[in-house]
């Protein structure tokens, strides 16, 4: 508890003097934590200023050591130091920061620098001196899992409040003698123990493995001098110059390329092992006319960063010039670090279940307490020994909390999650010469990596569609050069008919050269290039991207006039559309020229040459995957980085909207010039398939659109929204109040960023909605954290950041985890019902023998907990999930009223029979208080001797043989295997428990067991178990009172699984509640809402901004 023991220990004080913080999460668990501050000597306040003391210091090349010099220099040199105060919590340091009053995170080079600057001020590393001293705020550069202690994990996980309790349990029952009972007890909790411990550690020692991996290696810098330096990766800082090594390295830290060019697979990132071209960062300063200067970002200048942890295949340099990297962010600044500090301190998840069973225990303790009093003014009114009354009163709380639940509520998750490993072209001679073909074969970001070409797998398949081929210059050919040796591409000889040698031998000097490549970008959303033709005097440039934005830099009599209706005649058809440009450079423009030319000066005035269609077909198991999640009335939502009506054009194509639903589109616009932000509703038209493969487009084929259609049926008809990453943000920020309702309906979201797709989980989560998400690489980490299911479609290291991974690359993995899930679930539920039941039978038990002074035996315990209980529950765990989904959802707590009037319908049948056997014995003709003479049964001798030998002193003691504890024993261990078999249900989430070989044997060998000692007494057996001889008929009478209590209980489960919630809706009123969820009530708000959906052609706009934040109105246009 930080709260209490800062509270305790510390006296208040302003936040500048403190010596220890308190801090609390802002979120809805509001958990705090406590952090101690403290001062470090440093030279100056911030570690990215240059303090004055450092210049002489540094001048003969010696490094500053700030605690040495502290304490070895005299007064005067002390006043050069400033205390600085600083505390650390979740791996990221906090200074203190005079100008707000308050602490704040150090922060690196990637916030408020320029690119200019980075290229000025930045670009010849730091000075020895200068690096101590930023060292001493950045700290090492690791990113460090430590694996707790043994001893430390132990203890932490016995100073669990249960483990506790089974100390008090095991102490007590020592004490009271049941030494066997103890022991058993002790080896479970030691296994648990163990168990435990080594799953944790284990997943410790993975993530620090993954994390440590090439994660310290050597590198080499340049130092303020011009000297290179090799250090360890550990000891760089921001604004140290990283040289990259020819042949690639493990990134250590995140770092902006200032020259040459590198080969990254950004696997770790991305989740694709695609090769990416990273280049340096273009210097503003040296083109102010054609460049302006901006902040540097390692978001927005993604293309020029090298990320920590990512692969450096391989590098491209300038003569005489190193490939130089400048350090920007080190340690868990990086984005591998963020990625590692949101696994090791995740967002806690409060599961209703858990919140359910903790109001159970609760619930058992409350009657525990009932027995405990009980006990002790029943044992006072017979004058039992205040000794006995208390180890009595105490052991009944013992009996109430079972010692083997925590165990058994587990079986079956991991049971569920066992069962989850288990499951895993032609190209024309007219056109080899053409620009169109030209432009495809030289504008992609492909490249050869040991003779295997590689990239991005739309250029690669467009390259390979024209059947050219692609060579590059060698590292020896470029070091002869003093700019980068050009890509060169050419056709290949097959391509060239055989008949026409003439052409063949012009053909074959055919090349062209790439001498620049601006990348492609997705804020641009458009890559370009600049080729020069073999022979030809001219350079050309060549551009593709989206279709809009490539017809917006082209001159407008080039682009066709039914360019916008063709373009979404295809996309609506889901086809991927991307557009192509040329344009001739101008004659002026040389080699050196085009090297540093701003890419805007290229990148207009282009010629619009065509579009390239292509089709990404849906992969074979979606559209069966959606239709199984469909039938079982699971909502399924589309985020996707594609074109909006692609996307729509898919969510139809794979069922997720069906043909008769409508399409609202929200596109929202942000507050410009002076108006407020809105949101502008179109109606998607309808689409008509075309049996045609042919692309050509008929008019006739072209719906009417919906806003001429009457609108009177629509609430008939199911809607979903549609929106853009730009538009969700927009609505986010100004229409607050709208979010809810877009969500509940909302199934296209397009285009969207990591960032938004977090947003848009947590929205869903808002409404009540339990969310799974799919996705892969660390774009949708935080979405795949956030969601309750988080399922990675990649193996890669990203992956670790999911809760779920998958071994096949498609979402054919989500109907099988849903239905271990909520089989999973189901066991839980009934072994937690089941582990009530025992403890509630056990106490009924023994609160009826404490009555007449007298308990169960410790045998008699030890075969009930060890032989009946856990056998029972670690096999009814078993039960594997049902082979297909189903549309009736489990229940979603423990607190419900189905499962609670089953609970207490099995307790009070339970106590009926054992109340009833208790009572009726007494009433038998052969009843007498037993002795170790009494002879019910009228046995032999043999036996009245082994009885009488078998009366020791102990048993006399604690009374333990005796009619009474003979027949309940009999009738509970009956009722325990009836509930387990009541309770063992198997359709619609698991599968019937006859299918279950191991619980079926294990129950049908323990009533063999039970009906043999019985009916067919063993002297051995009864002895071991201090049974005492009845007769016959009271055998066959506890026989038939155990098959009527069966035949009850069954009929009793049967009956309130048909008719319980039509019974309790009656006993409690007939006036139908409202429903919890918040998506289900708002649903049946705007089933009503005449307002709702938005009419087509009308705008939502939002108020002025001095009125209440989310509050819009609606404007019809007209």
């Amino acid at each position: 508890m930080p709260e209490w023991r800062v509270k305790a220990t510390c006296r208040r004080t302003t936040l500048k003097d403190c010596e220890v913080v308190l801090l609390r999460t802002t979120d809805e668990f509001k958990i705090w934590f406590c952090a101690k501050v403290r001062v470090m000597p440093s030279l100056g306040a911030s570690p990215l200023q240059n303090p004055n003391p450092i210049v002489h210091k540094v001048s003969n090349g010696h490094a500053v050591h700030f605690c040495e010099s502290a304490a070895e220099e005299n007064k005067n040199d002390l006043k050069k130091y400033l205390p600085i105060r600083y505390f650390t919590h979740h791996s990221v340091k906090y200074f203190w920061n005079d100008s707000v009053q308050s602490f704040d995170i150090v922060r690196g080079l990637d916030e408020s620098t320029f690119c200019s600057s980075i290229h000025n001020e930045h670009s010849r590393g730091l000075t020895k001196g200068m690096h101590e001293y930023r060292k001493a705020f950045y700290g090492v550069n690791e990113i460090a899992v430590k694996v707790p202690y043994i001893f430390k994990l132990l203890i932490k996980e016995v100073l669990n409040p249960f483990y506790i309790f089974q100390l008090f349990s095991v102490i007590l029952w020592i004490t009271d003698e049941y030494h066997y009972y103890a022991l058993a007890i002790v080896i479970m909790s030691v296994i648990s123990i163990v168990s435990s411990l080594y799953t944790i550690r284990k997943q410790y020692v993975m993530l620090h493995d993954m994390v440590a991996a090439h994660s310290i290696v050597r590198v080499s810098v340049c130092r303020g001098n011009q000297e290179i330096e090799e250090i360890l990766s550990t000891d760089l800082v921001p604004g140290d110059i990283m040289l990259i090594p020819s042949n690639g390295t493990i990134m250590p830290c995140d770092a902006v390329l200032l020259s040459g060019t590198c080969i990254v697979n950004e696997s770790m990132l991305t989740g694709e092992s695609v090769p990416v071209t990273k280049i340096n960062l273009p210097n503003p300063s040296e083109y102010p006319k054609t460049m302006g200067d901006e902040i540097y970002s390692p978001e927005v200048h993604k293309r020029h960063t090298l990320f920590c942890g990512t692969n450096v295949i391989q590098t491209r340099f300038y003569t005489g010039e190193l490939v130089k990297a400048l350090v920007v962010r080190t340690g868990f600044s990086t984005a591998k670090g963020q990625l590692v500090r949101s696994i090791l301190y995740p967002k806690p998840t409060d599961f209703k279940l858990y919140r359910d069973a903790y109001l159970f225990l609760l619930s058992l303790v409350v009657v525990a307490g009932i027995g405990f009093l009980y006990t002790i003014v029943n044992s006072i009114l017979k004058k039992v020994p205040a000794h006995t009354i208390i180890i009595e009163s105490l052991d009944i709380i013992t009996i109430t909390v079972p010692p083997a639940l925590p165990a058994a509520m587990t079986a079956g998750i991991v049971y569920a999650q066992r069962r989850l490993k288990k499951i895993e072209r032609a190209c024309s001679e007219s056109l080899l010469k053409s620009e169109f073909v030209a432009c495809m074969a030289t504008c992609h970001s492909l490249t050869k990596i040991e003779g295997v070409l590689s990239g991005d797998p739309l250029d690669l398949k467009m390259f390979e569609a024209i059947g050219w081929i692609l060579e590059e210059a060698t590292e020896e050919e470029t070091a002869l050069h003093n700019r980068i040796m050009p890509t060169v591409v050419r056709p290949s000889k097959q391509l060239f008919p055989e008949s026409k040698q003439a052409t063949d031998q012009e053909m074959t000097g055919y090349e062209i050269g790439i001498v620049r490549q601006f990348p492609f970008s997705s804020v641009l959303q458009r890559m370009c290039v600049i080729a020069k033709t073999l022979g030809e005097k001219r350079m050309d440039a060549y551009m593709k991207g989206a279709p809009e934005v490539i017809a917006s830099l082209c001159k407008p009599e080039t682009v066709p006039v039914d360019f916008e209706s063709v373009l979404e005649e295809y996309t609506k058809q889901g086809f991927r559309v991307i557009a192509l440009a040329h344009r001739k450079l101008e004659s002026k423009l040389t080699w050196h020229k085009v090297q540093t030319i701003n890419r805007d000066a290229i990148e207009t005035n282009m010629d619009f040459m065509g579009l390239i269609i292509m089709q990404n077909k849906l992969k074979k198991e979606t559209p069966a995957v959606l239709e199984d999640l469909h039938k079982a009335n699971i909502r399924t939502v589309m985020v996707t980085g594609d074109n909006m009506l692609t996307a729509i054009s898919v969510a139809r194509d794979c069922g997720m909207i069906l043909p008769q639903d409508k399409v609202i589109i929200a596109e929202a616009l942000p507050p410009k010039d002076g108006q407020a932000a809105r949101i502008n509703w179109h109606y998607a038209d309808t689409l008509s398939r075309c049996t045609s493969s042919s692309p050509a487009i008929n008019s006739e084929d072209i719906p009417v659109k919906l806003v001429h259609e009457s609108l009177e049926d629509l609430q008939m008809t199911k809607y979903h929204f549609a929106m853009n990453g730009k538009s969700f943000a927009v609505i986010l920020e100004h229409f607050q109040d709208l979010v809810p309702k877009l969500v509940l309906r909302g199934t296209v979201f397009a285009r969207m960023a990591p960032d938004q797709k977090t947003q848009l989980v947590e929205a869903l989560q808002n409404v009540d909605y339990y969310v799974g998400m799919c996705g892969d690489g660390a774009n949708d980490c935080g979405a795949l954290k956030r969601a309750h299911g988080g399922i990675s479609l990649s193996e890669l290291e990203a992956s670790v950041a999911s809760p779920f991974t998958s071994r096949t690359p498609n979402i054919s993995c989500v109907p099988k985890l849903i239905r271990e899930g909520r089989a999973a679930l189901i066991t839980s539920f009934c072994v937690f019902k089941f582990m009530a039941l025992y403890s509630i039978i056990q106490y009924i038990s023994v609160t009826l023998l404490y009555s007449i002074l007298s308990n169960l035996g410790d045998f008699q315990f030890l075969f009930i907990d060890l032989a009946i209980i856990l056998v029972v529950v670690f096999t009814m765990s078993l039960n594997p999930a049902w082979k297909e989904l189903v549309a009736r959802r489990p229940p979603s707590g423990l607190i419900s009223g189905p499962l609670l009037c089953s609970v207490l319908s099995q307790i009070i049948i339970c106590l009926a029979f054992q109340t009833f056997g208790f009572f009726w014995v007494k009433q038998q003709p052969w009843y007498e208080p037993w002795t170790t003479d009494s002879d019910a049964c009228n046995t032999l001798d043999a036996t009245n001797s082994s009885s009488a030998h078998d009366g020791n002193e102990t048993e006399d003691e604690h009374n333990i043989k005796n009619y009474e504890n003979t027949t309940l024993f009999f009738i509970s261990s009956f009722q325990y295997l009836i509930v387990a078999i009541v309770f063992s249900k198997g359709k619609p989430f698991r599968q019937p428990c006859y299918k279950n070989f191991l619980f079926v044997t294990s129950v049908i060998v323990l009533y063999v067991f039970i009906f043999f000692i019985m009916l067919h007494p063993v002297e051995s057996i009864d002895a071991f178990l201090e049974l005492v001889c009845v007769p016959y008929e009271w055998r066959l009478k506890i026989l038939v009172i155990v098959i009527i209590n069966a035949a009850v209980s069954v009929l009793t489960e049967e009956a309130v699984d048909r008719c319980g919630v039509c019974f309790l809706s009656s006993l409690f009123g007939c006036r139908k509640k409202a429903p919890k969820a918040k998506y289900m009530h708002l649903a049946q708000e705007l089933m009503v809402d005449p307002e709702w959906p938005p009419k087509p052609r009308t705008t939502t706009e939002a108020k002025v901004p001095s009125q209440e934040n989310g509050s819009y109105q609606i404007i019809t246009l007209t």
